[in-house]
């Protein structure tokens, strides 16, 4: 199956040095001299040694090769990179997945974050795990403690700095509760607030999603995500240099991006053979969830889809893709949120479904989500003050 994979340039999300999930117990062991989680221990690459304050920046849709190819905008972001590994997203390689997994230390099977959009097996209906609809409460969905709230019941002051729509929101609530929340808007703002709280020793956690929403709209070798990337740049030269001594910063990526090839789209509500037996879709274009009607042929709807995308997917059966690792150790109670196919696109091809996407959705260029090293790769900068 892995072989498959490599075939088609994909890659599982365990054969990188460290993936996301390793980054703040990497922090608590740093702050604290002991893992936030004593059941996940740190990679050796991942040994920050003794510090009194970290800040963490996550530039979301940020991988490392879109950093790479476009390294002479961020000069600052070159200096960043030093000893530390290339990390892997978890899969999906997606926002609500590697937040997930990245505020818990859980693989994405454990969290039950497993998509843009998921199946809520409480009735059936499409559920989004960024805007927090169609869903239960947040505590219920995802039950792992998050390591914010283990390090601030430890005596850790924990500060997390984003926009005020996030304060209490679902995908916060899920995954990154424990932090007293600080507001602010622009990039600057943010900086500024996340020095303020570097005056006392702790963890600042500092959130950026504006270059994602142009690699969204334009695609990554666009002139707005460059853009975009000279901001981020430029601001994280004023974080380091405003930091107290004493400080390391770190920066890493949830997930990175492609763009898409509209030559390689599928559309289930205009296929035949993608949308026979099948109730519904979800996830994302890049990494799907395929949910059959009940009593369907769960091998025969995989050939159908097999032939239909040929070396454009990896199309995987549900005990397939948990027995392979696929989404790290998966708890029984996310067996049902998982798709009865589960299907990783290759190249640039995506499959969309015009019955419940929006328009907007279907218009977007800079794409991810599957196991691409375009998807995979997140970076991990640091800066010692």
């Amino acid at each position: 199956m892995r072989a498959a994979a490599a075939n088609l340039g994909l890659q599982w999300p365990d054969e990188a040095d460290g993936c996301v999930a390793d980054v703040l117990n990497a922090c608590s062991v740093a702050l604290t001299g002991a893992a936030a989680r004593a059941d996940r221990s740190v990679p050796t690459g991942l040994e920050l040694g003794d510090w009194d304050r970290i800040c963490v920046v996550l530039v979301d849709g940020l991988g490392m090769r879109n950093l790479e190819a476009r390294i002479g905008h961020a000069p600052t972001l070159r200096s960043g990179i030093g000893d530390l590994p290339v990390l892997s997203a978890p899969y999906p390689s997606t926002t609500s997945a590697s937040i997930g997994s990245f505020g818990t230390a859980a693989s994405t099977g454990t969290t039950g974050m497993l998509g843009y959009t998921v199946r809520n097996p409480q009735d059936g209906r499409l559920g989004n795990l960024v805007q927090w609809a169609a869903l239960p409460d947040p505590r219920e969905w995802q039950r792992e403690p998050t390591i914010f709230s283990t390090l601030t019941d430890r005596g850790i002051t924990v500060t997390s700095v984003g926009p005020a729509r996030f304060d209490g929101s679902g995908m916060t609530q899920a995954s990154l509760h424990g932090a007293r929340y600080v507001a602010a808007e622009s990039w600057s703002d943010r900086i500024r607030r996340a020095s303020q709280a570097l005056r006392e020793p702790g963890l600042v956690y500092l959130y950026w999603g504006d270059l994602d929403k142009a690699g969204h709209h334009y695609g990554w070798q666009s002139n707005q995500w460059c853009d975009e990337l000279e901001k981020v740049d430029a601001g994280i030269r004023q974080l380091v240099a405003g930091v107290p001594q004493g400080t390391l910063v770190l920066l890493l990526a949830d997930h990175g991006m492609i763009d898409v090839d509209l030559t390689k789209r599928w559309d289930v509500a205009q296929s035949p053979a993608l949308s026979r037996d099948v109730s519904l879709i979800a996830g994302e274009p890049r990494a799907l969830h395929v949910h059959l009607d009940g009593g369907a042929d769960r091998q025969a709807a995989a050939a159908r889809w097999r032939d239909e995308l040929g070396e454009s997917a990896l199309v995987l059966e549900l005990d397939e893709a948990v027995a392979s690792g696929l989404f790290g150790a998966v708890a029984d109670r996310n067996l049902v949120r998982i798709g009865d196919l589960v299907v990783a696109m290759a190249d640039r091809a995506t499959v969309v479904d015009s019955r419940t996407q929006t328009p907007a959705s279907l218009t977007l260029i800079g794409v991810h989500g599957s196991l691409t090293p375009w998807e995979m790769d997140v970076p991990l900068l640091n800066w010692q003050r």
